[in-house]
This record gives C-alpha cells, structure tokens and sequence, in this order.
C-alpha cells in the first residue's frame, strides 16, 4: 500500500509536531524550575507531583487509545481528538504558567498539571497513531517518523533554545510575568499549528476488518500486554527519554548557579543551540546517511554509545578545569543530542513495527493502544527524571533564589559537585541499561520487520 501522505499533507503533519512538542517542551523541562526556583515550592514536592500525575497518565493514556481506536465521526478517529485535546491544552498550558496568587500553589499546580496531562493525552495519542495506520509499507513509515520526529525537535529546540532569553525579555527581568506571556504565545502557536493538520489531511474511512479489529477493549489490551517487543521498545524508550529529561531539568540550574556569571542565559541558550541543532542534524541528515550503511538496530546501539560518551566526556570536563570552556561543553552536548535525535526516530519505527509483529501474534491491529503506550512512558520517564531532579536537588542543598528577579545566589562547593554528578551519572546509568536490553530482547530488525510486513500484506490480498 503506498503512503497516503502527499507533500500538503506531510508537511502539515510536520507543523503539527512542531506545535504539539513546543507545549510538551515548556512543560517538561521549565514547571521544575518555574515552580521551584521562581516560585519558590520545594524541589522534592514539585517532583512527587509530577510523578504521581504521570502514574495517573496510566490508566489515562492506554484509556483513551481505546477511545480513539474505536472512534467513528465524519472527520476520521484522529482529527476530531486532535483538535479537542489542543484547544483544551493550550488552555491549561497557559494556567499552569499563570499561578495565581489567591490560591495555595500546593492545591493549584497539581490540580493544573494533573489536567495538562490529560489533555495532551487527547491529541498526542492519534497524532503519532497515524503513522502505521496510513502505510504498511516500512520505509514510508520509517520516511513519516523522520518527518514528525525532525519537526517535533525543531518544536523541542525552539523552546530549549528561546525560553530563557524571551522570559528576560517578555518580563521585563520578572521571570513570573515572563513564563505567563512565553506560555500565552507558546499555546497560540499550538493551536493554530494543529488546525492547519485538522484541515491539510483527510482520513479514509475503516474498512470492515479494520472496523471488527477494535471490537473488543479486554482483546486489545490482552494483545498489548502480549506484544512483548512493544514491551521492550517501551522500556528503552523510558529510559532514553529518563536520561534526557534529567538533562534538560538541570541544566539551567548548571549554567544558572555552576558557570554562573552575567552571561549564563547567553551560554545556556549557545548550549541549548547546539543541543537543538544537534537533534534536527541527527534525525535530517546523520540518520539518512548512516541508513544507507547500517540497519536500524545498528544504529540504534551506535546511538546509545554516543551519548553515553558525550556524559562521560562531560564530566571528565567538569572536574578536569574546563567546565567553563563553552567550545569543550558544546562539543560534549552534541554528541548527547545529535545521539537523542536518531534515537527518538527509531525508537518511533521500532514501535510502529511492533504493530505489525502484534498483529501477526493476535490477529488484531492496535495501532492507537500501543502508540498510546508511547505517549504515557515518555511522560513517565519526564516525571520520573523530574522526581528524580527534585529529590537531588534538595539532598545536595541548592538554595534557589524563590524570587521574580532571578537573582543568583551563590552554592556551596559540595553543592556544585552533587548537580555536576546529578546531570551526567544518572544519564549514563539509564542509557546502559537501555543498550543491556535492547541488545538481549529485542528481534524485529530490518530483516524480520520486511519479512512479517510482506506476510501481513500477502495475508490481506489473499
């Protein structure tokens, strides 16, 4: 079956993944610090939360995969999702960065995050569902994911990139007030990005098997459960995205209270750059190209290695005098997100593959329950890797400044020790295990992907 994507229509998915990830990017790398270092909640409380929003995202994210494998409407089973969760989330998004002063911020910021989570749930699960949906041809799937997954980092870059300067410009040096209007602007781009997806593709209706393939919700989760390469791919994907979630938490209170100085938005947005620039590079160009050589699951192990030296590198920097050499530490960061962008690519064809393998098992297609699993582990890993945060943050005593102005207060050497071994030996441990376990459980390589896809298509013409 050829893709049904034309040129509108993919890049209309490609604005949609730049809008949808420039929200979850303000969320999962600023709450931790807009609630704990602006506002002045301790680190380990904004962390529990975040934690127990994401274990509530259990129940919530494979739930609404349901819901949206067995929508029936005139617009299709994904856009009429997509369009809901946005204008819902772009609502929230903005209540969670304008935190009133009449109510308690302990009873108000899990309230507001718990109902940010949900409803990025409604739009984010039937956009990366369509994908094995639209095509059972793998190299456009594996062309969809580098397309949605190379916007979604121009998304993540945007943000990492511009956050810290627009908030100190759009504040008038009042990070509060400058958090309220980035995340006003932020959620305007969001939703007019996603009604230019709504209205650029146009779903085909259900055939009758794919109809009956969706009948039962206690089959499909059965199905899920069973799928123990959706399985492995999750828990790889946990990891990665846990490792990178420390990162991207701590690396503002790095550059912020370690390099310090009257320049540290300047080198945090140089580093965040690089790091940005880094991923686009790695899913637009390095990817393609290593394609031609290796498989997938080579690249896949190469990846792991490279950021696993790019925090190893890192540290011997810190603690070898060089912390400061901003040439030494972008250098290390690229290796980490150059590594990340290829990552994320794959680990989005990996799982769109294990459709496929599900299907052959159980005889049933669940694109939207295991794409739902997808959305909820990465959130999972942002509230683990926050919790985390949180917790280290506290136990090594770093004093934030509680104040709008942003004013650094100076830390204790033990201090600035604990956050240089917080930011790079978690990571490392994470993505080691991640290569420990996909190269001891996971099977659908290149070869086996073709050879189950071929099977499913030759079943479906017989």
């Amino acid at each position: 079956m050829k893709t049904k994507f034309g040129f509108k229509e993919t890049a209309a998915y490609g604005f949609g993944a730049v809008g949808k990830d420039m929200v979850y990017a303000l969320s999962a790398s600023y709450v931790m610090y807009f609630y704990q270092d602006v506002l002045g909640l301790s680190a380990t409380y904004v962390g529990l939360i975040l934690l127990i929003a994401r274990v509530f995202d259990a129940i919530n994210d494979p739930f609404m995969g349901v819901v949206v494998a067995k929508t029936r409407s005139r617009f299709g089973r994904f856009r009429p999702w997509i369009l809901a969760g946005t204008v819902l989330n772009a609502l929230v998004l903005y209540a969670l960065f304008k935190a009133p002063k009449t109510m308690s911020l302990t009873v108000y910021f899990p309230l507001v995050y718990i109902l940010w989570g949900m409803t990025y749930t409604m739009m984010d699960i039937p956009y990366w569902s369509m994908i094995p949906a639209v095509t059972d041809n793998i190299k456009d799937r594996e062309n969809l994911s580098v397309v949605g997954r190379t916007c979604a980092g121009v998304g993540n870059a945007l943000i990492t990139v511009g956050t810290v300067l627009a908030v100190a410009s759009l504040g008038g040096g009042n990070e509060k007030l400058g958090f309220s209007r980035f995340a006003l602007i932020v959620a305007i781009i969001f939703v007019i990005s996603e009604l230019v997806l709504f209205f650029c593709i146009n779903e085909k209706p259900l055939n009758n098997q794919e109809k009956m393939e969706t009948s039962s919700v206690s089959e499909m989760f059965k199905a899920l459960f069973n799928n123990d390469q959706a399985m492995i791919v999750v828990i790889t994907i946990v990891l990665i995205n846990s490792a990178l979630y420390i990162t991207s938490n701590l690396l503002i209170y790095f550059f912020k209270y370690d390099l310090s100085g009257t320049s540290w938005q300047g080198n945090y947005t140089l580093f965040s750059s690089v790091g940005g620039l880094g991923q686009i590079l790695g899913m637009m160009l390095v990817y393609p190209f290593l394609r031609k050589k290796l498989s997938n699951t080579q690249i896949f192990t190469l990846c792991l290695l490279m950021s696993i030296s790019g925090y190893i590198l890192l540290l011997l920097a810190c603690f070898s005098g060089l912390a400061h050499n901003m040439i030494i530490l972008c250098a290390c960061g690229l290796l980490v997100f150059l590594a990340n962008g290829m990552l994320t690519v794959l680990t989005t064809v990996f799982l769109a593959n294990t459709v496929d393998y599900g299907q052959l098992k159980s005889g049933h297609r669940e694109e939207s329950v295991i794409f739902s699993m997808q959305t909820f582990v990465v959130k999972l890993a942002s509230g683990l890797a926050v919790f985390l945060c949180g917790i280290g943050l506290d136990l090594i005593g770093l004093q934030g400044n509680s104040e709008t102005t942003g004013e650094i207060i100076a830390q204790s050497t033990s201090t600035i020790t604990g956050l240089r071994l917080l930011m790079t030996i978690l990571p490392v441990i994470g993505l080691f295990v991640a290569l420990i376990v996909f190269k001891k459980k996971f099977i659908l390589d290149d070869q086996k992907s073709q050879e189950i896809a071929d099977q499913l298509r030759s079943e479906n013409e017989a």
